[in-house]
């Protein structure tokens, strides 16, 4: 409670950072999706352009590879991202890289929102959402309600259905008090969780993450087909 108390108070004045987790190797689609265009520019760049725009982000620091550091840095002056204030490298896992990112925020960073750099489709609405609900609760991320049924799987064979109205999809951006993400992914990199998000890290020290609505056009860019589904909802936008 201690804890709960001390963070609350931390985020009654908030400076907000945005952590774009770029380090990946793009190998399902295997081509660089982040500098791949959509609607005339790459997908990173859009995806920078969202948080740039929001009124709800003061920071942006981008965690790549080191042989991408460079290039990525040039998106500043290229697309007028003037809140990126370091580009910086990843770890060997999805803690490592976040850790990388959150490490690099401001100190003055009250609460920090992390999201995937290939979901270029994100939109100010959802950021503002999860940011005012990190500030009410701690801790937040977008879900959507699975639309197909869910199977556990062991080898060739389909053995368990859980129900799927206690199941979610969960999207980025995931949004934290800084002090409690910075100890969660801290706990996660020296313990070697394997995580394949923020909350995870959150849940495995024993605190909660208010869910807040998704959205279903907040798409990950993974396969040829999400290119064509970001490309029609991109002219459908008219952006």
């Amino acid at each position: 409670m201690a804890l709960y108390r001390k963070l609350h108070d931390m985020v009654k004045k908030s400076f907000r950072t945005a952590v774009i987790v770029a380090a990946g190797s793009s190998t399902r689609l295997g081509k660089d999706k982040l500098m791949l265009p959509i609607g005339g520019m790459p997908v990173l760049a859009r995806t920078l352009r969202v948080f740039e725009a929001s009124a709800y982000i003061d920071e942006i620091i981008v965690v790549t590879r080191e042989d991408r550091l460079m290039e990525f840095a040039s998106l500043r002056e290229q697309y007028g991202i003037t809140k990126l204030t370091q580009v910086v490298v990843g770890g060997s896992t999805r803690a490592g890289s976040s850790l990388a990112g959150v490490m690099a925020a401001s100190r003055k960073a009250t609460v920090i929102a992390i999201h995937d750099g290939a979901r270029p489709l994100v939109t100010p609405s959802l950021i503002e959402r999860v940011i005012r609900k990190a500030e009410e609760r701690q801790a937040a991320a977008p879900t959507l309600p699975l639309k197909d049924t869910v199977k556990e799987k062991r080898g060739d064979m389909l053995v368990r259905t859980p129900p799927r109205e206690t199941l979610a999809a969960v999207q980025t951006p995931q949004a934290f008090c800084a002090e409690l993400i910075r100890a969660a992914l801290t706990e996660a990199q020296e313990q070697k969780l394997s995580i394949t998000d923020d909350c995870s890290a959150v849940e495995a020290i024993g605190l909660p993450v208010a869910s807040v609505e998704g959205d279903e056009e907040n798409i990950k860019i993974t396969t040829a087909m999400d290119i064509i589904i970001a490309e029609e909802i991109i002219r459908r936008r008219g952006a």
